[in-house]
């Protein structure tokens, strides 16, 4: 009798230490004045709270007359005492707030609270009506530093932030706008783009992995371009069946395609032991093109529209090498295909803005705040990276290349020994343990 009274009473608690854990919480919620709605929402993992908030954000930080817009953010609170995470989301966060088990990988390292943040105009902080002219890197590092202030008074263990790809350039640019606001920086991936078409990516291509491995996936490429003719009816009736439609004729989508494949491949670390042989029939070989290459990448309905409009303005993109393949490709209809392929005529004037870019580079150049910066050794992305540090004589800022590493690159899945080294000094930084 005894035993199960206690039992009993061990649950109650439980059951009021979470409620009143929750109503902790939600009553800082209501008292931070930029939250304009928050619901709770479900995870596998349970040690934590979550909730998806809304965040009112003005559209243009130098002149609110220009109005706002609501944010989403996800918070994961695991308490007081613990650090906290901010996840610079670089696209539309519902990967992460759908999923039941998303858990982040530094959140995870440190036992951390999280604040997701989805980037200004994409999925559910979609300005409406969509004026394109505020979504730049200056406005959307406002927005960050809005939230990181609004939940500092309530959170006052160390701080650091986080993401992966955009993401990580997104926390690579958050550092240098706001340096006070973090305490650590643990970029992803992130590259530091000085143009539409950086430039720097094709040389890297050049001299990537083994001279074996690229002539091998050149070789498939040039095999496409060969077999183009033959192709094209495959591809156009693959588009037709996707309802696919394209700025251009699909003979150009083709060409950029094949382009396309060898960033691919090198960008997420692809076997080139999965190329069929050469000799395989026209279905085999195009098979595989469109596992590697999909045709809607190119399409004019593209779900990542926002990131197209923000590569032309300041945060650029890349080009193609088309000199291999002068004898198939049109120079004309190859450069510039950003806004000619993947944006409506309105940005056809669009000049880039690289002050970004200028001022990231200075920043990092003159100041030496606590990173950790994470890239593969060969992914295309690293060459736009900020890998350049290493040769700085920086104290603070650690540069970490996987061997062999692609855009997957992470902290767990380094080599054990900068592994080790990694966890040892962000525990250093962060003590978390």
């Amino acid at each position: 009798m005894n035993k199960r009274f206690f039992t009993l009473l061990s649950l109650l608690f439980v059951v009021l230490f979470a409620t009143a854990q929750k109503n902790e919480v939600e009553q800082m919620l209501k008292k931070i004045k930029a939250v304009s709605s928050y619901e709770k929402i479900e995870k596998a993992d349970t040690t934590r709270q979550y909730y998806l908030m809304k965040i009112t954000q003005l559209l243009d930080p130098n002149n609110p007359a220009a109005g706002t817009f609501e944010q989403r953010v996800m918070l994961g609170h695991r308490g007081y005492d613990r650090p906290v995470v901010v996840v610079t989301e670089g696209y539309g966060g519902d990967y992460a707030f759908k999923n039941p088990k998303y858990m982040e990988e530094l959140t995870k390292i440190m036992d951390a609270n999280m604040l997701f943040v989805e980037y200004r105009y994409f999925s559910g902080s979609m300005p409406e009506p969509c004026n394109w002219e505020y979504l730049t890197v200056a406005n959307s590092m406002v927005d960050y530093h809005n939230i990181i202030t609004s939940f500092k008074p309530y959170y006052n263990k160390k701080w650091a932030s986080t993401g992966i790809s955009k993401g990580g350039s997104t926390s690579i640019f958050l550092r240098a706008y706001y340096p006070e606001d973090l305490d650590v920086s643990v970029p992803y991936v992130g590259p530091l783009s000085c143009a539409v078409e950086d430039g720097r990516h094709e040389s890297f291509l050049e001299q990537v992995s083994t001279k074996a491995n690229r002539d091998a996936i050149r070789a498939y490429q040039t095999e496409m371009f060969e077999r183009k003719e033959r192709m094209m009816p495959l591809f156009d009736a693959y588009c037709l069946e996707k309802d696919l439609i394209f700025r251009v004729p699909t003979s150009t989508i083709y060409d950029l395609l094949v382009l396309e494949y060898q960033f691919s491949m090198w960008q997420w670390g692809t076997p080139v032991s999965t190329i069929p042989a050469l000799d395989s029939e026209d279905k085999v070989l195009f098979d595989y093109f469109i596992k590697m290459c999909g045709p809607d990448y190119f399409a004019a309905e593209n779900k990542i529209e926002s990131f197209f409009v923000q590569a032309v303005k300041d945060f650029g993109y890349y080009g193609y090498n088309i000199e291999p393949f002068h004898k198939y490709v049109n120079a004309e209809e190859v450069e510039g295909y950003l806004k000619r392929v993947l944006l409506t005529e309105e940005f056809a004037d669009v000049k880039f803005d690289d002050s970004n870019y200028r001022f990231v580079t200075d920043y990092y150049t003159e100041n030496d705040p606590k990173a950790i910066m994470i890239y593969g050794e060969v992914d295309p992305w690293t060459a736009s990276g900020v890998t350049w540090l290493r040769d700085r004589n920086k104290e603070n800022i650690k540069i970490f290349i996987q061997p062999g590493g692609s855009h997957t690159a992470r902290i767990l899945n380094m080599p054990e020994k900068m592994r080790d080294e990694i966890l040892e000094q962000l525990n250093e930084w962060m003590q978390y343990k």
